[in-house]
């Protein structure tokens, strides 16, 4: 054998090693037990400091090149994570508190509302000042000494409550003239909260949004529909999960038991196992074809990535402990996370936006209700497509070696047992006499 042919095969050699150790790292974090609905990952500190230093390296103004809203997105949902984490480790409240309020005056600079409209009630849409006002309501939730944040916060709230007062439909503007139910869920969700922390002052017009969204679900899906008329809530598009999976995060802190029916109603018609691999959550519900878009990013057989990890955090806040730890096992897995000793992040930090969404859905909980734990059945094998994949992985590189080892011990002579071989050879001996 030459030297090159020695070279090759330990090439050969080295590349299989690691791919099945890749495949064993990657089946350990896949079998690894997910956090409870009232605990958080150990790695959600790390998760948050490598995105204070894409924050700090201009990842927000990096995403709003990539979509309208990614700016605020990225900086909101980074301050809710440091909240939602303090509230389950109070030793990081003091980072929390700091770190949020960085993110908010980020949401509210001239950078934060350049992509809005001023003219809009509430001024800059219902998409703006609603994740505004949600953030600072969770800032509250920590920390309520602060009288001026109380007070920009009851204001904030006031002009949002006066907006849906005035409107025709229960779903407002978040640019001119166009309306996602979506967004309005988050701003009432707001308001629900700022009756907890301060005081009930908007539980008429709460009301009135609940009987109103009711008036108005996707008669398909018995669903809250993608996107309305904002001139009466009529709807424009029907169900998709890239919006039910962040309704159903906000849902549940402004009137459990609806949320409940609406979640119920979610899980069965989005939950997927395509090709027996999953779960997984559908962009449309089933009989409707469409394509993805820079919501939901490239569909695969039907499968929304984005809302499948937004979903985690939505099953956490439903208590529905099954699925929130299947989907956090899955992002394990199929997240690429590179963890080191001082930071993690997925898709090797390729994405900002989207380790955001991660941590935000890791770590959510309920701010206003108890979350209630309830009992909601996966799929028993789930696990097994998976492990089966990796299993195949791991041992393609050594298909070669393995089917040669086999058919050499199919080629060797099988020796004879001892009996049989103690008769031919007393045959034998006999034939020599004779």
């Amino acid at each position: 054998m030459g030297r090159t042919e020695r070279a090759g095969r330990w090439a050969l050699r080295t590349v299989g090693i690691i791919v099945t150790l890749a495949c064993l790292v990657a089946a350990g974090r896949f079998l690894l037990p997910q956090p409870g609905l009232h605990d958080q990952p150990g790695s959600a500190e790390r998760q948050l400091a490598f995105l204070r230093a894409a924050l700090d390296a201009g990842a927000d103004t990096a995403a709003q090149q990539q979509f309208p809203e990614g700016h605020l997105f990225l900086n909101a949902l980074y301050g809710l994570s440091w909240i939602q984490a303090a509230h389950t480790d109070p030793s990081l409240r003091d980072d929390a508190l700091r770190e949020s309020r960085w993110a908010l005056a980020r949401m509210e600079s001239a950078e934060g509302r350049s992509v809005f409209s001023e003219r809009l009630q509430p001024a800059y849409g219902v998409f703006w000042a609603g994740w505004t006002n949600w953030l600072q309501g969770a800032i509250i939730s920590l920390d309520p000494s602060d009288h001026g944040e109380v007070q920009r916060f009851s204001a904030h709230s006031a002009e949002l409550a006066k907006a849906f007062t005035a409107a025709e439909s229960p779903f407002l503007p978040a640019y001119p003239g166009q309306a996602w139910p979506v967004d309005s869920t988050v701003a009432i969700a707001s308001l629900r909260l700022h009756d907890k922390l301060v005081g009930a002052r908007h539980t008429a017009v709460i009301d009135r949004w609940l009987t109103e969204a009711q008036q108005r679900l996707d008669p398909r899906t018995g669903l809250l529909p993608h996107q309305v008329s904002p001139a009466d809530g009529s709807l424009s598009t029907g169900t998709r999960a890239t919006s039910q999976a962040v309704i159903h995060r906000f849902l549940p802190e402004i009137d459990p038991a609806f949320a409940r029916g609406q979640y119920a109603r979610y899980r069965d018609q989005f939950l997927d196992y395509p090709g027996g691999f999953g779960p997984a959550v559908r962009e449309y519900p089933p009989g409707v074809a469409g394509s993805g878009d820079v919501d939901s990013g490239p569909l695969i057989a039907g499968i929304s990535l984005s809302a499948t990890v937004v979903t985690q955090g939505a099953a956490r806040v439903n208590g529905d402990r099954a699925l929130a730890a299947a989907l956090g096992s899955a992002g394990e897995l199929l997240g690429l996370p590179l963890d080191l000793p001082n930071s993690k992040r997925y898709a090797l930090g390729s994405i900002p936006i989207g380790d955001a969404f991660v941590v935000w859905s890791s770590t959510a909980r309920s701010l206003t209700e108890p979350t209630v734990p309830v009992e909601q059945d996966l799929r028993w094998w789930w696990r097994l497509p998976w492990l089966g994949a990796l299993l195949l992985i791991a041992i393609t590189p050594w298909a070669w070696t393995l089917t040669r080892l086999a058919r050499r011990r199919i080629s060797r002579p099988h020796p004879l047992p001892i009996a049989e071989a103690g008769l031919c050879a007393d045959e034998r001996g006999a034939s020599r006499v004779t």
